[in-house]
């Protein structure tokens, strides 16, 4: 949130005041004492969340999912609640973990298959008949594979050529004015790209790009993003003055519960990463991964660290499924809400007595924010 933006806001607070002041009824009352204030436009509004893919112990079980490997019953409860605002957002990112893959390109082409044709049966999906833009974002189900290789605390590696596979199926749900890197990486980092809606600058990281095995690291490494791209890429956005606002986007987050994490459940480059965003006033990085719903600003201040994988995968710390929607207010805030539904038992199990309600609601203050979340 750039800091032209608060000046121009105490400036109209000001003004307003002034006017108020003034201003009196024939009979020289104040004609504003039990006025109440308008309530801010949403001017742009988009929703996100994460890891919905069900347990590979799951797969063959009719009630849970299909061929798409999703979790049937909390994805449609998802997309019905969505396509059912009163206002509906103009964007929706789909942060990874969509599909079961992790395993062979084969399997991976073949759900992901199935969750486009699922997506677009408008009986199934309300939002594929809308005008709500759907950007997907790969995780580390779609660009890894499982294998134990005999090396301690690591069990998941790059799996060459998953990146093909993704674009094959993913290319309708990537924005057509997208910038993304070009040259000789630039087949491998399809995934990772930028575009600008509505004076919001969207910085969208595949963060497992493929890396090729070197003597060093014989299967790869996982957890990689092209970091340089991405700097430049946000020193680009805080410099032009047309862009109020930015957020970088990617599967797996930096901090979980407050921690930086560098290994499997965050970024090996977070420690360069971090620095840049709180630096050129990223307002959020929005993430998913840990099976939770977590918000925090990990310095007490400045950008926040925002997980939203409470899409339906099993086995984490949610309490709740359901997806986070951020409006850009004509006051020059920006609201931030998560909506959820308790879980059933088992978790596929569709529980419509289970209301959807607000779990989390906040100003995303650049200062320190004083509405904590506490789950």
């Amino acid at each position: 949130m750039k800091v032209r933006y608060f000046i121009l806001l105490c400036f109209t607070v000001i003004f307003s005041a002034c006017n108020e002041s003034n201003s009196k009824t024939v009979d020289g009352s104040d004609s504003t004492v039990s006025k109440q204030a308008d309530s801010p436009e949403i001017l742009y509004s988009f929703a996100f969340v994460g890891c919905n893919r069900v347990d590979r112990h799951d797969t063959d079980k009719k009630e849970a999912t299909d061929a798409s490997t999703a979790n049937l019953s909390a994805l449609k409860r998802i997309y019905t609640d969505i396509s059912n605002l009163e206002r509906q957002p103009e964007l929706f990112f789909f942060l990874g973990d969509l599909v079961l893959g992790e395993s062979t390109l084969e399997n991976l082409d073949s759900q992901l298959e199935a969750w486009v044709k699922l997506y677009t049966n408008k009986s199934f999906s309300a939002i594929s008949d809308s005008s709500i833009e759907m950007v997907a974002v790969p995780g580390n189900h779609e660009m890894l594979t499982y294998a134990d290789h005999g090396i301690p605390n690591h069990s998941e590696w790059p799996l060459q050529g998953a990146t093909a596979i993704w674009m094959k199926h993913m290319q309708p749900f990537l924005p057509s004015d997208r910038e993304y890197i070009s040259g000789l990486d630039s087949l491998i980092n399809q995934a990772t790209f930028s575009f600008v809606r509505n004076h919001i600058g969207f910085i969208v990281m595949n963060t497992d790009t493929y890396n090729a095995p070197t003597k060093e690291n014989p299967y790869g490494l996982e957890g990689i993003i092209p970091l340089q791209w991405i700097s430049d890429k946000v020193k680009a956005y805080q410099a032009d003055e047309s862009i109020e606002h930015i957020f970088v986007l990617g599967h797996k987050p930096y901090y979980v519960g407050g921690q930086p994490q560098t290994g499997h459940k965050g970024l090996p480059q977070g420690p360069e990463l971090w620095p840049l965003l709180q630096e050129h006033q990223v307002l959020a990085m929005l993430s998913a991964h840990e099976h939770d719903y977590q918000r925090m600003q990990p310095q007490g201040e400045g950008t926040y660290q925002i997980i939203a994988g409470n899409g339906g995968s099993p086995y984490g710390g949610a309490t709740f499924f359901g997806y986070t929607i951020i409006n850009i207010l004509s006051n020059g805030e920006v609201e931030l809400q998560s909506k959820g539904f308790d879980i059933g038992e088992p978790y596929y199990q569709a529980v419509p007595e289970n209301k959807m309600t607000v779990r989390d609601s906040t100003i995303l203050s650049w200062t320190k924010n004083a509405n904590s979340y506490v789950k």
